[in-house]
C-alpha cells in the first residue's frame, strides 16, 4: 500500500485509494508523521519543505472532493515561480477546467480561474501543475496585470530560457503590437568578393 505524493503532499482522497482509512490517517496525525495543512490535504512531515508548498497545497485542494479535479498554478503565481518579474501576488491563483465548478467556500488565499487547457500549455516544477511561462503572461496580461509587469516578465523569461527569443517577440507584438526585431543576420556572399 503506497500513496502517490507529490513534494511530499496528498489528499485523503489519495490515502482512501491506496487502502488507508481514515482512523489510520487520525493515528498517523496523531504520531506526527503526517500533518494536515488544509481541510483533505496533508503532508509527509519527514518529507524536506518545499518553498513551493503552498501551491502544492493549491493544486491539490480541488481534489479534495473530487479527485479528477486538477487544478493548475497559473497567472502571477506562476510568474512568481519562475522568478519572472516582480509578480508578488496576494493569493494562489489556480486554474480549473471550464466545466468544474465549486460548491464550497474557496479558502481566501485562493483565486480561481476557469479554463480548458492544452497539455502543452503545462509543466511541473517540482512536481506542481504549472501553465508555461508564455500562459502565465497570457493570463496575467488578461487579468489586467500592469504593462510594464507584462513586459519585465516577457525580457526575464527572454532572459532566463523560460522563452524563446521567438516566444518573447511573439508575445510582445500579441500584446503590445510592437513590431517584430530584426536580427542580425550573416549576410550570403556574393560571387566573386574578394576572399
Amino acid at each position: 500500500m503506497s500513496i502517490i505524493c507529490k513534494a511530499g503532499y496528498f489528499t485523503a482522497a489519495q490515502a482512501r485509494e491506496a487502502g488507508l482509512h481514515q482512523v489510520r490517517l487520525a493515528q498517523l496525525h496523531h504520531r506526527d508523521d503526517i500533518e494536515r495543512v488544509t481541510r483533505g490535504v496533508y503532508r509527509l512531515t519527514r518529507y524536506p519543505i518545499s518553498p513551493l508548498g503552498q501551491y502544492m497545497e493549491a493544486a491539490l485542494w480541488p481534489q479534495v472532493r473530487r479527485p479528477d479535479a486538477h487544478g493548475v498554478i497559473s497567472h502571477e503565481s506562476a510568474l512568481a515561480i519562475y522568478g519572472l518579474a516582480d509578480a508578488s501576488p496576494a493569493k494562489v491563483h489556480l486554474t480549473l477546467p471550464t466545466e468544474f465548478r465549486i460548491r464550497r467556500a474557496v479558502p481566501k488565499r485562493l483565486t480561481l480561474h476557469y479554463a480548458d487547457l492544452n497539455p502543452s500549455e503545462v509543466q511541473e516544477v517540482e512536481g506542481v501543475p504549472v501553465t508555461t511561462a508564455a500562459r502565465a503572461i497570457r493570463d496575467a496580461h488578461a487579468s489586467h496585470l500592469g504593462p510594464a509587469l507584462i513586459r519585465q516578465a516577457i525580457n526575464d523569461g527572454r532572459r532566463t530560457g523560460h522563452l524563446t527569443f521567438d516566444e518573447a517577440e511573439h508575445l510582445e507584438q500579441e500584446l503590445f503590437g510592437t513590431k517584430p526585431r530584426r536580427r542580425n543576420r550573416p549576410k550570403k556572399s556574393i560571387r566573386g568578393d574578394a576572399a
